[in-house]
């Protein structure tokens, strides 16, 4: 069976933008040509790749299996370029991440502050995302890796564990709980809640805890960002539940105070997720091992 590497990019065109014509404003190409180019495909393939209607196109079964197996092949292709650049292998190329929110706010803005300054050929694309999109991101070929907390249980996936990723209780100063040194997360659950926004891995995360308990999160208000979070606890709005590194540094500059969690599930083991290390081109690897050296 025969690809053609065009046609696969086109295909992936269409599909991200749920339109023929937006998929073939993308690849610079007539609308008829990005038509026959999927329709060329399909005959390969002995199989429709797309519903087509008034309103766009949606992928078939088949074409959703496509699309997975397609963004692998280009991704790899982008990772043959880059090695094979005129350029040093590991100071050119881009590099796309999905990570969770700690990751996002807490070190990767200092960790790529310092990898982008020294490599001025090379482009991040750093997007915030949930757990599982995570996961399904970098197996699909969508991401180069992943930065994520917690159990990993995918298969297909290599984890790199770097750090453990603690999670405290931040309340205000003269708290009613504020004097403990330790407190069970259902104990916190009598208080109102600041909670990060709903793309938060980390609220997911909590809301699956009091799933298990059999109660609700007791959200007051719904903030973006650890710092935000942290201002409005010490305000007295709730209490939160948020990472330790970046606790302990807006507690220096907020009169918050920082209490240990009982519960095992507060220490996760934080870690790189890729599908195949080898594979990666040398600016992915060089990322990864900033990362991997900034938490030493």
């Amino acid at each position: 069976m025969h690809f053609d590497i065009p046609d696969l990019r086109m295909f992936i065109h269409v599909a991200e933008a749920a339109s023929m014509t937006a998929g073939a404003r993308r690849a610079n190409i007539s609308t008829a040509a990005a038509s026959t180019r999927i329709k060329t495909l399909e005959g390969r393939l002995n199989t429709r790749l797309f519903y087509r209607d008034s309103q766009g196109v949606e992928l078939t079964p088949a074409g959703q299996k496509l699309l997975k197996h397609a963004r692998a092949i280009m991704r790899q292709v982008e990772y043959v370029k880059s090695d094979f650049s005129d350029h040093s292998s590991s100071d050119v190329g881009h590099i796309k991440i999905f990570a969770n929110t700690t990751a996002v706010t807490d070190f990767m803005p200092e960790v790529l502050a310092n990898f982008l300054s020294q490599r001025p050929a090379i482009s991040i694309d750093l997007q915030e995302r949930l757990t599982n999109d995570i996961f399904r991101g970098v197996l699909d070929g969508a991401a180069d890796f992943g930065v994520t907390s917690g159990e990993i249980k995918i298969r297909g996936l290599e984890a790199l564990p770097f750090s453990v990723d603690r999670l405290v209780v931040v309340v205000p100063k003269h708290h009613p709980i504020s004097s403990s040194d330790i407190v069970s997360f259902q104990k916190t659950l009598e208080y109102p809640y600041v909670g990060l926004h709903e793309g938060s891995t980390l609220l997911q995360f909590l809301k699956a805890q009091v799933e298990e308990i059999g109660v609700q999160l007791p959200l007051r208000i719904q903030v973006y960002g650890f710092e935000a979070a942290c201002r409005m606890i010490e305000a007295g709005v709730g209490i939160g539940v948020l990472p330790e590194s970046s606790a302990i540094r807006y507690q220096k500059i907020m009169s918050v105070d920082l209490i240990h969690l009982e519960e095992a599930w507060a220490s996760r083991a934080r870690s790189i997720v890729v599908r195949e290390y080898e594979s990666l081109p040398e600016s992915s690897k060089e990322l990864i091992r900033e990362i991997k050296k900034f938490h030493q």
